[in-house]
C-alpha cells in the first residue's frame, strides 16, 4: 500500500470549508446530515438500479424528452458488429455497468467495438456490487482497458470514509495501461433533495475529501463523473476539482457546456442506450491516448465542439429544411420535401409541437429538434432515414435518398463520425444529428 501523501493544498482547501460548515466537534467521518441535524436521510432501497446517469432521467438540463415514435418508419438499430480495430482516426468507444445490466456478454461488446469499461464497485459504505466481478474481470479479459467506480451518497458518511470503502472493495489502480483510474459517481440524489442536503460549499469539500483519500490509497486522482447542471446546482460550479478528469454526461448532442474551470472532458457519456450494452461513452483522444490516460501519463484533453441547433423557420430554404420536413414526415405529416419553409411546413411543426407539449410557436429551435430526431442505425428505413441521408449528402457524401439504411449509408454515417471527432458507432444519434445540422 503506498504511504499517505503528504496534505496537499486541495486537502488544505477542504479542511478550510469542513470546518466553515461543519460545527464544532462534528467529524467528516460522520454522517453529515446527522452533524447538522438534518433528519435521517431514506433508506437505500434500491442499489442496484443506482448507476451512472440512472438519476438523468427526464431532466432537461442533460437530455431532452423522449421522443415518440415516428409513425411509419422504422427505427431498429440491428447494426451489425464494428470491428474490434477502430477506423483510423476514431475515438474509441467505451461503456459503463452496473448491476442493473446484469452478466454482460463482453467478447461481443469488444465486437461491437467497446475500447474500455467503466463497472460499479460499491456505493455509500455498505452497498457492494454482485456483479462486480464478472463485470471488471470479464471486460479486462475481453481485452478493454476497465475501471471501477463509486456511487456516492454524501448524506450518509464522509468522503473519506465512502473512499476507504470504495478502495478496499474493488476501486484500486495500477499502472498497468490497463485500468482506468478509480471514478466517483456524483449525480442527482436518487433518495431525497437534489444535493443530498449538503450546502454548496459542504459538498465540494466532501468531494475533495473523497478525491484526497482515493489519492493517498492508490496514487491516482480520481476521476469524477456528473453532469453540468448538477455541478452548477451542488456546488455553486466551483473549480475547484478542475484537475480531476472529468467524465461528463449530457445527453442533448454535446458534452458542452462543461463545469467551471474545466478545457476539455476525458470521457463523455452521450447516450444511455445504443449498440454496446449499458451506457454509451466515447473517450476524448486517440486508442493510443486512451492507453497514457490509464497509464498515468496523458496530457489535457481537447475542448469540446462549440455546436448548438439551428433556428429554421418561415421564409429559409435549404437542406436543414428538408430535414426538417423529413423528419416531420417520419411524425405523421405528409410534406413535399422541396427544402422551402413555407406555411404548409409552419403549420406541420405547430401541430408536432402541440402534441409533444413543446412551445407552438412554429420555430424549429434545440428542443424541436430534438423531439423530432431519433436514433437509426443498419437495418431501419423511412423519412428519418431520408433525413440523416439528406444531411449526409450535404456533409459530401453521395447516397441516393431512399430511407434504406443499408451499408452505403453506414459507410457515410462512420466516415462523417471519424472526420468529425464524434462517437463512431454507425448510428445517427444525437451527437451526430447535431454536427448535420448544427
Amino acid at each position: 500500500m503506498p504511504h499517505p501523501l503528504p496534505p496537499s493544498p486541495r486537502l488544505r482547501f477542504a479542511a478550510v470549508l469542513a470546518a466553515a460548515v461543519l460545527p464544532l466537534g462534528a467529524t467528516a467521518l460522520g454522517s453529515p446530515a446527522a452533524a447538522l441535524g438534518r433528519p435521517a436521510p431514506a433508506p437505500i432501497s434500491h442499489p442496484d438500479a443506482d448507476h451512472l446517469g440512472s438519476t438523468l432521467r427526464g431532466r432537461a438540463h442533460d437530455r431532452a424528452a423522449a421522443p415518440t415514435a415516428p409513425t411509419g418508419t422504422s427505427t431498429a438499430t440491428a447494426t451489425p458488429a464494428l470491428a474490434a480495430a477502430l477506423p483510423a482516426g476514431a475515438r474509441p468507444l467505451g461503456v459503463d455497468v452496473a448491476s442493473y445490466e446484469g452478466s454482460v456478454d463482453w467478447a461481443a461488446a469488444a465486437a461491437k467495438g467497446a475500447s474500455f469499461a467503466y463497472v460499479k464497485a460499491t456505493e455509500g459504505v455498505t452497498y457492494q456490487s454482485p456483479t462486480f466481478s464478472q463485470q471488471y474481470n470479464g471486460s479486462a479479459s475481453a481485452g478493454l482497458i476497465r475501471g471501477a467506480y463509486h456511487f456516492a451518497l454524501p448524506d450518509r458518511s464522509g468522503g473519506k470514509a465512502q473512499a476507504d470503502f470504495f478502495v478496499d472493495h474493488g476501486g484500486t489502480w495500477t499502472a498497468d495501461g490497463r485500468t482506468l483510474p478509480p471514478l466517483l459517481d456524483i449525480e442527482y440524489n436518487p433518495y431525497g433533495p437534489t444535493c443530498f442536503g449538503l450546502s454548496q460549499a459542504a459538498m465540494t469539500a466532501w468531494i475533495a475529501d473523497f478525491g484526497n483519500e482515493v489519492k493517498a490509497r492508490t496514487g491516482r486522482t480520481p476521476s469524477l463523473y456528473t453532469t453540468t447542471d448538477w455541478w452548477t446546482t451542488c456546488t455553486g460550479n466551483s473549480p475547484s476539482a478542475a484537475a480531476d478528469p472529468l467524465f461528463v454526461a449530457n445527453y442533448n448532442g454535446s458534452p458542452a457546456p462543461l463545469p467551471a474551470g474545466w478545457t476539455g472532458q476525458h470521457i463523455w457519456q452521450y447516450a444511455d442506450s445504443g449498440v454496446l450494452p449499458g451506457d454509451q461513452d466515447v473517450f476524448n483522444g486517440t486508442a493510443a491516448d486512451l492507453a497514457a490516460f490509464a497509464a498515468g501519463t496523458g496530457g489535457t484533453p481537447a475542448a469540446p465542439p462549440a455546436l448548438s441547433w439551428p433556428t429554421v423557420q418561415q421564409g429559409q430554404t435549404g437542406y436543414r429544411v428538408s430535414m426538417v420536413q423529413h423528419l416531420l414526415n417520419a411524425h405523421g405529416a405528409s410534406l413535399t420535401v422541396d427544402g422551402d419553409f413555407g406555411p404548409g411546413t409552419r403549420s406541420a411543426v405547430v401541430s408536432f409541437q402541440s402534441a409533444q407539449g413543446l412551445s407552438a410557436d412554429g420555430v424549429v429551435g434545440p428542443r424541436t429538434w430534438q423531439a423530432l430526431v431519433s436514433t437509426v442505425g443498419e437495418g431501419a428505413s423511412g423519412s428519418t432515414v431520408k433525413a440523416a441521408q439528406t444531411g449526409l449528402d450535404a456533409h459530401g457524401a453521395s447516397l441516393t435518398v431512399d430511407g434504406g439504411f443499408g451499408p452505403a449509408t453506414r459507410d457515410a454515417v462512420v466516415s462523417y463520425q471519424v472526420a468529425q471527432g464524434l462517437p463512431a458507432d454507425a448510428t445517427v444519434q444525437k451527437p451526430t444529428w447535431l454536427a448535420l445540422v448544427a
